[in-house]
């Protein structure tokens, strides 16, 4: 390696957010996420916790590792610590009987997330404004009826009054936005 790309893998050795993206990508390998690969989405998700810090930053990267990729809660332990592992695992799909993600079981979980998961929940309110922003912008209608269909759950479940109240004023906009595409084409809401 060059100086500058060895500098480079040393500094983001010690900037865990960096870390955790590469760890991500690398995870994540030829995922995509719509048309895109799969970095756009974990980026958007990182670039809107920046506010609430590194750790948020951090889980914001790794969201999606236990779900969809073969990372295991324990390899997040070993790599990130407890904390981040366990948002992380808050925020992976619960399983039913047939392998297929159980969302009333997710969003239970999430309801019962006391203040140390509050990152987690955090984490989950800006995935979820970036997946219906993506799929607004992509006009893809069956994402947006199922964001609409699943809002008020997911509100009751992961809202915590004061905990990023910004966030989910946006959040509420883009589903009102939503909303107002499906009605545009005939379509309901959910």
């Amino acid at each position: 390696l060059a100086p500058m790309e060895r500098k480079s893998r040393r500094e983001a050795m010690h900037d865990p957010v960096q870390h955790a993206r590469t760890f991500a990508i690398q995870a994540h390998g030829d995922q995509r996420y719509g048309a895109h690969p799969y970095h756009v989405h974990l980026d958007a998700v990182a670039a809107l916790l920046e506010p609430w810090g590194e750790s948020a930053c951090v889980i914001g990267y790794l969201h999606d590792v236990i779900e969809d990729t073969e990372v295991e809660h324990a390899d997040l332990v070993a790599r990130f610590g407890s904390e981040v592992a366990d948002c992380v695992a808050l925020l992976t799909d619960v399983l039913d009987s047939k392998g297929k993600a159980d969302k009333p079981a997710t969003y239970a979980r999430m309801a019962e997330a006391g203040p140390e998961l509050h990152l987690a929940l955090l984490a989950k309110t800006a995935d979820r404004y970036a997946n219906v922003r993506a799929s607004l912008d992509d006009g893809n209608i069956r994402k947006l009826q199922k964001y609409t269909r699943q809002h008020a759950v997911f509100r009751e479940a992961a809202h915590r009054p004061g905990l990023c109240d910004a966030l989910w004023a946006q959040l509420d906009a883009a589903i009102e936005e939503a909303r107002a595409v499906l009605a545009h084409n005939g379509l309901p809401a959910g």
